[in-house]
């Protein structure tokens, strides 16, 4: 089957009419949590001093740098946009792909959107259209994609940037598959071992997945031709979803149930500033602080019982490389930060919070284990249980089977605006026509509108 044909032109044919009202609906709250992200990661000094270097060399344009007060040219604006919707690390996901499809999507779909004048409804088009393609090749490969090395988000998120921007650009179905067999050939590397050693560096996979994208279909247009079945491959075997896998992809997710069951549907959203694996635990702990009123003062000891790859993936301390970065990955450290806070946003992520020693203390006190009753569920369940032993011998537990945010528990319009004020800090309450813009996105005639207010 020529999957790479079949999902261009589904995504190239993609209509706000031929939408359910409820993936119009999930689109905008994507659209707005970006906007949260991005403000949130403003917070970072690692996203300061990127945008500050870009502000001082890039060449200029008319693409908005969200929330930073200059344009630049499209990709690189795409790129800024993509490291701040990743680098706070509460962006939307998906646990079928194991990818976020925002940190490459909307930046490259806002960048092309705002570069040709393209309407709220062109907007929606085009960035569910970018989720279709970009969870549909994570879910292909997942989750032998990251234990081959990669990260979805940058690697996978490079097709669903291509297709998000052909779709502004006006592309038909074969100029979008000539611009995805392009794309194949730019996909960053994005590397899981950075992530895994803490390396800021991982905050820009978003961002060059968009930057590759955009470039890809700059590329296509010019005459360039890509592969017709980069996805798939040929009798070469070099698709991308051969030579990205050290096991057999499953192709045909590519397209099962394509048009009928839209992969935005199945997006979750994040109220904590750290890894999805963590969530539940931290879901737990606050739990426990809201409700019983645990103290941190009180604690002897904490276990935390997760699935197997969230011991892997988050069960570790901060290392040799204590950064942000290695923080949104530790749950010991998520958990020290909910139980010491009560909450785990940008303010918790910052050099000082990460170096106090009470956090220290309470992360050599915490045990993490895999537990083979929770394992047995993942990944219908991404299950945590938080037992805490107190001074005087009580022990508290609190367990989490669907985090906050899954589809199954949503974050809803309300939810996500609160994100939005928390994270944007003073400007917060000014913010309120960027949520009334949004939950009527489709009515906007020229998206300027609303990146001129944010």
């Amino acid at each position: 089957m020529d999957y790479t044909r079949t999902l261009a032109e589904f995504c190239s044919g993609i209509t706000l009419e031929s939408l359910p009202e409820e993936v119009v609906e999930k689109a905008k709250l994507c659209v707005l949590d970006f906007i949260a992200n991005v403000y949130g990661s403003c917070k970072l000094e690692a996203v300061r001093g990127v945008v500050d270097r870009f502000r001082r060399v890039a060449g200029p344009g008319e693409a908005p740098v969200l929330a930073c007060g200059f344009s630049t040219t499209v990709r690189d604006a795409a790129f800024l946009n993509g490291t701040m919707a990743e680098a706070i690390e509460a962006q939307d996901g998906l646990r079928f792909g194991g990818n976020h499809p925002v940190s490459a999507v909307m930046p490259a779909a806002f960048a092309v959107a705002q570069e040709r004048g393209r309407s709220g409804r062109e907007l929606i088009e085009a960035v569910v259209a970018g989720y279709e393609m970009a969870n549909r090749v994570a879910a292909s490969v997942h989750p032998f994609h990251t234990f081959s090395g990669f990260l979805p988000t940058g690697t996978c998120g490079t097709f669903g940037a291509a297709a998000a921007a052909a779709r502004l650009r006006g592309l038909d179905a074969p100029g979008m598959l000539n611009a995805l067999g392009v794309a194949g050939y730019l996909v960053p590397l994005s590397m899981a071992e950075q992530l895994m050693g803490g390396c800021t560096v991982k905050i820009v996979q978003g961002g060059q997945a968009a930057h590759a994208g955009i470039t890809a279909v700059d590329l296509a247009e010019a005459g360039l031709s890509g592969h017709p079945r980069v996805l798939e491959g040929s009798e070469l075997k070099g698709g991308f979803t051969q030579i990205t896998v050290k096991a057999e992809p499953v192709c045909e997710r590519l397209t099962e149930g394509l048009g009928e069951r839209y992969t935005i549907s199945d997006v979750y959203f994040k109220p904590y500033t750290a890894c999805r694996h963590t969530h539940g635990a931290a879901q737990a702990t606050c739990a426990l602080v809201d409700e019983l009123g645990l103290r941190a003062d009180q604690v002897d000891s904490i276990v935390i019982h997760t699935y197997g790859i969230a011991t892997v993936a988050v069960g570790k301390g901060l290392g040799e490389n204590p950064t942000f970065v290695a923080a949104q990955f530790s749950v010991p450290f998520v958990v020290a930060a909910c139980l010491l806070e009560g909450r785990m946003g940008p303010d918790q992520l910052t050099d000082e919070f990460i170096s106090r020693t009470d956090v220290a203390d309470l992360m050599g006190r915490t045990t993490v284990v895999m537990d083979e009753e929770l394992n047995a569920v993942y990944p219908e369940k991404t299950s945590s249980r938080v037992e805490v032993t107190l001074k005087d011998g009580t022990v508290l537990s609190r367990q989490v089977d669907i985090p906050r945010g899954d589809p199954r528990d949503p974050m809803r319009l309300e939810d996500i605006a609160g994100k939005l004020e928390a994270f944007a800090g003073e400007r917060g309450k000014e913010l309120n026509r960027v949520v009334e813009l949004v939950e009527d996105l489709q009515s906007v005639d020229d998206i300027a509108l609303l990146t001129s207010l944010i």
